[in-house]
């Protein structure tokens, strides 16, 4: 008989998989030469993916399992907390954390803002891996369409944020350092979504994707839309209606 893996070492690998992307993404920013209009399409398609998944894995799974309120209320104070702790770390140095030209400062520009790209980094990542651990609490398997969303947006972030790094003076240890580290810790959150929250009510687990839905939402306007904007400019509202319906067509189609 085959050997059979456990649910939480399901999620911690599906998480890393996920969490991977930022790497190949960084790799790609940091070595290649890619064109700044190709990372910002990419950026746009992973946005219009993201959102589509937001919309119809986590918010509506959420409503279904812990009805209006509960994801109502935590779909608003992820939003708030994100927010906050993005609005915190932006004064720090980490508002163009996912820029890939020269708008990220170097460290000698403004001290500690290494690790405030670091930390904006991360929590950045730590709402979609731990999604992805609840996914796995109906015992129908991880969402597919919610890891290949991630997967998908987490490439342009690693090339954008990866080209900015570099742009800024920051050498590869620090770049592939920081990208490994998240790649990890996304396969950790992703565990402690699922081990977490497994024995909780169906409203706190309703509550909790849709924080991380409202959170994720957040981030895309707040950092990932603004690169995509810039560069693709009046394209960037198409390509993220072809993200987003791609990923609607995935859901149907493994729904």
């Amino acid at each position: 008989m085959p050997l059979a893996i456990p649910p939480w070492l399901q999620a911690g690998l599906w998480g890393l998989l996920a969490g991977f992307a930022l790497v190949l993404g960084a790799a790609a920013g940091f070595f290649l030469r890619v064109p700044q209009r190709l990372i910002a399409a990419v950026m746009a398609l992973g946005s219009g993916v993201l959102i589509s998944a937001l919309s119809f894995e986590l918010m509506d799974e959420a409503l279904q399992r812990g009805g209006f309120w509960s994801t109502a209320a935590g779909f608003l104070a992820g939003a708030l907390v994100y927010t906050a702790a993005n609005a915190w770390l932006s004064h720090r140095g980490a508002r163009h954390r996912k820029r890939s030209q020269g708008q990220q400062p170097s460290e000698a520009e403004q001290a500690g803002s290494g690790m405030a790209i670091a930390v904006g980094a991360l929590l950045d990542g730590v709402p979609e891996s731990i999604v992805v651990g609840l996914s796995l609490l109906g015992g129908g398997g991880v969402s597919l369409v919610m890891v290949a969303a991630v997967f998908l947006s987490n490439v342009p972030e690693g090339m954008a944020s990866a080209a900015g790094m570099k742009n800024a003076g920051r050498d590869a240890r620090y770049v592939f350092g920081v990208w490994a580290a998240i790649a990890l810790l996304s396969g950790v959150a992703a565990v402690v979504g699922y081990t977490a929250f497994r024995h909780y009510p169906p409203a706190v687990v309703a509550f909790t994707m849709a924080v991380a839905a409202g959170a994720i939402l957040s981030m895309l306007v707040d950092t990932m839309i603004p690169e995509a904007f810039e560069h693709t400019h009046d394209f960037a509202g198409l390509i993220t209606v072809a993200g987003f319906l791609a990923a609607f067509g995935l859901s149907k189609a493994l729904g």
